[in-house]
């Protein structure tokens, strides 16, 4: 009953190949033993070998049981492997005549087996066993050939075509096997394909004619509501009018992003790249959302860089659908602040650059474990918190597709509770050499909710004749509205039979052409058109007006004949446009061109602020001049000082010299305390209103009380924030903000940047000497007693970075000016090895003589380009105790 089961396991197509593969070994091999012993008795093998494979025999049929019964088939598999390798071979090679018997070609079964069987690092370490026991095996045959039993010739060649014969058969059925499970496999994949196409083909289908149907009465919807907005009405019915037009184009995007969604799924999303108005664009953007962030009384600001080119060319209906479902989402998630659109540009050269759109809101932000999966599709974070606020979860992971198939990047800074910052870099290839210039200034989008249509026709063609094939009669009468002001004679056909009838007997200068209707579509109405026997408008051209959008469908129409294409729902502009476009010259007037941009809803104050790509920040015990600070725009988060009356902020509310004054006051208690994550991320994201990237030097994470970790973490929450371990503190870590200021001068990025850091960072030397381990000890970095000590014997150690890590470096005894004079000889002896641009000499409570002191010991050796002395900050200070200082430079190797 037990054969039968694994021999139905054995074409059960359901079970793992390495499964089934095992169990036709199991079967074979089993019988193989069986043949092997019974063969072997009959030949007059060893009584040891023939207990042995008996023994293999029956061991290899209860695992195979045991492997079956607890579905444990990988491990007694190797458990097989195992004692086949280190225990049957070589006790057969020793019992069965060695290299004169069987055992070679069983060597070569065991690592078929092994190789197909078992898989990981149990196969690396099976083979390599094997492999090992079969030149030990030899090397014992070869210089102890006693130890191996004797086969006689007959024996030695029976053996040996048993086994040939036997391992022969084992591999080409393992082989045969293994091609038959490939094989099924393959089919299998075939099929699996073949089902994924067929629902791929229907899900796509349903979604064209999802997207059809619903496109028809939102053109309704737009179409005449823009009729409406023409009209003389009031104020209120204008309020109306424009929110109607708000959400018209806001579901218009939802369906654009649930069609988007299907052709991502199955690669057919294509870019259809055009030259473009940014200035438009940006109306356009603005238009639709400030109404929004009216009701929800939320402050809408517009940035836009004066440098930025108003004509580019790429894909504007992408570029706005990522636009608007990142503000959609800010305006969505932001109950009250404000939400601001930035635009910069960056020119890479004469025809190429990059346009960077911000998105900034002050909602309640993102959580850092929930940002990996802000751009999946379906997904929403922090359902609990925004349960009640309603989307699909679709947005973010189509913006994310986008904006990578238009090859830019997208990157998120959040602090949660606090809002969030959406970056979008994009490519573009600039057209022509106008600029935006001062027509967008930044500021807030000011309140103009009755806004009035501007609309005014851009031409006459009373003498032109248009004929509308539309199978919706709401969609007939939206294009004969909309048209209604040029004078043009417009008929209309609710079918392609109809369409036929009509131009068979009349004359027409453009037709605009429906695609999906019934009976007759669009694409054959217009090859009978072109084709009609005395057809009066074989020559016409045609555009197609249709709810099918997207690029390959722009393909479908531009090869089928048409001459244009427009998609539902359209605007009166795009119309008039396609006119103008394709009608006989003669028979057009124009009115009004379109050398005007509309400045319809917005009033833009302020002077452009242009924000920085990089800033460095570092921490506050980076001991670096104000003057440097000023001139690098470095940022600091200052670290904070406790002491008995309270706590105060490093190098702003407390200085090194009056931390030292009321230290030395008594044995009072001071001690450091770095930013908190909170911190850092305030600081990060105030930060980020003024950057795109900031890249934070941060003290050696190894040295206590380090901001490090905290630093790490709050980074975490945003994209645009790289922080570097510097290894060092003081000015070491001061010296390392300077090079990195240098790089960004030079205009490197983020990530070259931080590699360039780490990988210099052994470069960058940092060391004190200190006059006295009284302060160390307050700190709890020495005990008392080595203090006691140190002070007697006039003990002057020196501290230095190693690694991220302080230790001592050096100790020096004496008076203090002998252990300085031999500190800065030590410190400056291989001066061919130093870096003689800069050097930083940061002290603790030294006088003006002291520091003249140092200043002559040090030309007296070197001569640096600059030297800059540096009070300590007051962390440095309340561990080091006055009379301290150190000399901080770079290596050139």
């Amino acid at each position: 009953m037990r054969f039968k089961k694994w021999i139905s396991g054995l074409f059960d197509q359901n079970k793992d190949a390495h499964e089934r593969i095992l169990i036709l070994l199991t079967i074979v091999a089993m019988s193989a033993l069986f043949i092997i012993t019974v063969v072997g008795a009959v030949i007059g093998e060893s009584k040891a070998d023939l207990i042995i494979l008996g023994g293999a025999f029956v061991v290899f049929g209860l695992i195979a049981f045991l492997a079956f019964h607890f579905n444990k088939v990988q491990l007694c598999a190797t458990i097989v492997a195992a004692i086949l390798v280190f225990v049957v071979m070589p006790v057969t090679f020793i019992t069965g005549g060695g290299i004169y018997g069987g055992s070679p070609v069983w060597f070569i079964f065991c690592a078929v087996f092994v190789c197909m069987i078992i898989s990981g690092k149990r196969r690396f370490f099976l083979m390599t066993g094997n492999l090992v026991v079969a030149i030990i095996c030899f090397f014992i045959q070869y210089f102890h050939p006693e130890i191996i039993a004797e086969h006689t010739k007959e024996m030695v060649f029976k053996d040996m075509l048993i086994s040939v014969i036997l391992v022969c058969l084992l591999v080409c059925f393992l082989v045969e096997f293994e091609v038959r499970i490939l094989r099924e496999a393959f089919r299998a994949s075939e099929k699996q394909r073949h089902e994924i196409d067929e629902l791929n083909k229907a899900q796509n289908t349903f979604f064209s004619s999802m997207s059809h149907e619903i496109r028809t009465p939102i053109n309704t919807i737009i179409g005449l509501n823009e009729m409406i907005l023409r009209e003389d009405i009031s104020d209120e019915v204008a309020e109306d009018a424009n929110q109607v037009r708000s959400a018209s184009k806001m579901l218009l995007n939802l369906i654009n992003d649930i069609l988007d969604m299907s052709k991502i799924e199955s690669g057919k999303m294509e870019l259809t790249p055009a030259t473009y108005n940014m200035g438009d664009m940006i109306s356009e953007i603005v238009g639709m959302f400030w109404l929004r962030a009216k009701e929800k009384n939320l402050d809408f600001h517009i940035d836009v860089d004066p440098a930025l080119p108003m004509e580019l060319f790429g894909d504007e209906v992408r570029i706005k659908q990522v636009l608007i479902n990142i503000l959609n989402n800010a305006i969505k998630y932001t109950s009250e602040g404000s939400v601001t659109l930035a635009i910069q540009f960056k020119q890479e050269d004469e025809k190429h650059g990059t346009v960077t759109f911000t998105v900034t809101d002050t909602g309640i932000g993102i959580k850092k474990e929930s940002i990996p999966f802000l751009f999946n599709a379906f997904r929403r974070v922090d359902e609990t918190e925004n349960r009640y606020i309603e989307g699909t979860g679709l947005g973010l992971a189509i913006v994310k597709q986008l904006v990578e198939l238009m090859h830019g990047t997208i990157t998120v800074n959040s602090v949660y509770t606090r809002g969030s910052t959406f970056i979008v870099d994009i490519p573009q290839e600039v057209v022509g050499g106008d600029i935006t210039g001062e027509r967008f200034i930044s500021g807030e989008v000011k309140d103009h909710a009755v806004e009035h249509s501007n609309y005014k026709k851009r031409f006459d063609a009373p003498d032109a004749r248009l004929l509308v094939v539309d199978d919706s009669s709401s969609n007939l009468l939206v294009v004969t509205k909309l048209l209604r002001d040029t004078g043009i004679q417009i008929d209309t056909a609710e079918s392609g039979a109809e369409a036929l009838e009509k131009t068979l007997t009349n004359e027409y200068d453009l037709i605009f052409m429906d695609h999906m209707m019934p009976g007759m579509d669009g694409i054959e109405c217009l090859h009978q058109i072109k084709n009609q026997v005395g057809g009066m408008c074989k020559n016409t051209r045609v555009v197609a007006l249709t709810a099918n959008a997207g690029s390959d469908n722009k393909v479908l129409y531009s090869s089928a004949g048409f001459d244009g294409y427009l998609v539902k729902p359209t605007s009166g502009e795009a119309l008039e446009n396609e006119c103008l476009r394709l009608l006989p010259k003669n028979l057009v007037h124009a009115v009004y061109t379109d050398d005007r941009i509309v400045e319809e809803s917005m009033s833009w104050l302020k002077d452009h602020d242009r924000k920085d790509e990089v800033i460095i920040s570092t921490d506050s015990v980076a001991d670096i001049s104000p003057d440097l600070l000023l001139k690098y725009k470095i940022a600091i988060i200052p670290h904070k000082i406790k002491t008995e009356k309270g706590i105060f902020t490093d190098g702003k509310e407390i200085e090194a010299q009056g931390l030292v004054n009321y230290m030395e006051d008594g044995d009072k208690v001071v001690k450091n305390s770095a930013p908190s994550v909170e911190e850092y991320e305030q600081f990060f994201a105030e930060l980020l209103t003024r950057a795109h990237n900031i890249i934070h030097i941060s003290i050696s994470k190894d040295v206590n009380d380090s901001g490090c970790p905290m630093a790490l973490e709050a980074s975490e929450a945003f994209d645009n924030v790289t922080v570097v371990d510097s290894g060092h503190l003081s000015s070491g870590q001061g010296l390392m903000v300077l090079e990195a200021c240098r790089m960004v001068r030079e205009g490197m990025d983020a990530k070259t940047i931080k590699a360039t850091l780490e990988k210099e960072r052994k470069k960058f030397s940092t060391s004190f000497v200190v006059s006295s381990l009284k302060y160390m000890t307050r700190a709890g970095q020495v005990d008392n007693w080595i203090n006691v000590v140190s002070n007697a014997i006039l003990m002057r150690p020196v501290l230095k970075m190693k690694n991220g890590r302080i230790g001592v470096g050096r100790i020096f005894f004496g008076t203090q000016e002998h252990s300085w004079k031999r500190y800065i000889d030590t410190e400056l002896r291989f001066s061919q090895n130093i870096d003689k641009s800069l050097l930083f000499v940061t002290y603790v409570g030294m006088s003006q003589k002291d520091l003249d002191y140092i200043k002559e010991e040090i030309a007296r050796r070197v001569t640096f380009d600059q030297i800059i002395f540096q009070k300590a900050s007051p962390v440095i200070a309340l561990n080091c105790g006055p009379g301290t200082f150190g000399l901080l430079y770079k290596k050139i190797q």
